[in-house]
This record gives structure tokens, C-alpha cells and sequence, in this order.
């Protein structure tokens, strides 16, 4: 795990924005839900933003502990951010769950692409994605909240000379899940993912949106 990173977190001390909030009751629910993070989870570090909102969206404060965070991911994500690398999701859920305000990424699904892949192959229809999205992998923030198996195939093309700008990968389950992971944090590349079986869809949406929320900030600043 790499040394935390800039401070980011005093920045909210005694502001808050919610780039997703669209009406008074929603950003009232969220700030108050962050409030409560704040004072359980700590709100020292940029890692410290993501694991309140990664708690928050499972509603389970545990998941703070879980967090892992590889190589300086944050910085790697708002970069990319800046840069407008494209956001490529394993499945349709994680693709919809992005927040697209506040940046000029693409966000877009590996069940697009690779149909003859994966029937060729007899593989998932996400780790096929990943295969056929090889040429749009570099540079890009890479989101898997599902799809052990697409991990799986995203570490072994990293592994080959692949490199995304980050990846956020937290895929919930008892088959493979805990594996990948643990498989991702190995590989040299800037991530963040989580311990065991537990994670997601919510997880690796909260992580990324907590990422384009910094983002806006600093753009603003």
C-alpha cells in the first residue's frame, strides 16, 4: 500500500459539494450522511474521502477498513481527469453510476465490445470488453465493481505491458473476487480496490465519484 497523499480532506472541513446533488432535500441528506463519516472515518487524507464515501454508499462503516489504496491512485485519477481520459466500466450498472458532471471523460461499458471475443473464447462478455478495448486502455481510469473475471484479464494485460492511468477495482463475491483483487494490488499500477469479498457496483462508483468531486474542487479553487 503507498503512503497517503495530500490532504486534500481539510478542504470540506467547513464546505461541502455534492457534483451529483440535484435538489435541496438530496444534498441536505448527503451532506448530513457525510457528516457522520467525517467524525467516524477521520477526514484527513484525499484516501479518507474515498473510504467515507465508499462507506456511505454500502452503508456500512467496516467497509472504511477495508479500502486499499496502491501506488498513488488519487493523484493518477485526477490527472487522467484533467487530461480527459476515458472511463472504461466492466458492466452497464458501473457505466450508469458515474458521475458525468465536472469532467469531459467518456464513460464507457467493455459489454459494448467484444461479442465474437467472448463466443470465440468462450469467456465473459466483460473480459472479452476489456480484450477488444485493448487500444483504448492506456491512460485510461479503468472501474470494476463486478466482474472478478474482467479484472482478472485487465491484470494479465497489465502485466503485459498494458497501462491504464489507474484502477479502481472492488468486484463483490465469492468466486474469484477476494482473488483479483489481491491480484491487482500486486501489479505495479496506481489502485484502489478492497479487502475480501465484500465490494461492488456501489464501491467502485463511490470511489470514482469521490475522485471527480475532488476534481471539480481543484478546478474551482
Amino acid at each position: 500500500m503507498s503512503k497517503e497523499s495530500s490532504r486534500h480532506g481539510d478542504t470540506t472541513a467547513n464546505t461541502y459539494i455534492d457534483v451529483g446533488a440535484d435538489t435541496a432535500e438530496g444534498y441536505a441528506i448527503s451532506k448530513k450522511s457525510r457528516t457522520l463519516a467525517r467524525d467516524v472515518v477521520g477526514n484527513v487524507t484525499v484516501e479518507d474521502r474515498i473510504r467515507q464515501r465508499c462507506s456511505i454508499a454500502v452503508g456500512d462503516f467496516a467497509m472504511a477498513g477495508l479500502m486499499r489504496f496502491s501506488h498513488d491512485p488519487v493523484p493518477a485519477a485526477l490527472a487522467a481527469l484533467k487530461n480527459g481520459e476515458p472511463v472504461i466500466t466492466d458492466i452497464r450498472m458501473v457505466q450508469i453510476g458515474i458521475q458525468k458532471k465536472g469532467h469531459q471523460s467518456e464513460v464507457v461499458c467493455a459489454l459494448d465490445y467484444g461479442a465474437d471475443i467472448a463466443k470465440e473464447q468462450g469467456i465473459t462478455r466483460s473480459s472479452a470488453g476489456f480484450l477488444a478495448l485493448k487500444d483504448r486502455l492506456p491512460g485510461s481510469i479503468v472501474v470494476i465493481g463486478n466482474a472478478p473475471s474482467a479484472l482478472l484479464v485487465l491484470c494479465t494485460m497489465i502485466r503485459e505491458g498494458i497501462r491504464p492511468a489507474v484502477v479502481i477495482g472492488t468486484p463483490v463475491g465469492f468466486v474469484n473476487a477476494a482473488e483479483s483483487k489481491e491480484l491487482l494490488r500486486r501489479v505495479a499500477i496506481p489502485s484502489i480496490s478492497n479487502e475480501g469479498t465484500r465490494g461492488g457496483t456501489p464501491v467502485a462508483v463511490a470511489a470514482l465519484n469521490e475522485c471527480i468531486t475532488i476534481f471539480v474542487e481543484g478546478a474551482r479553487e
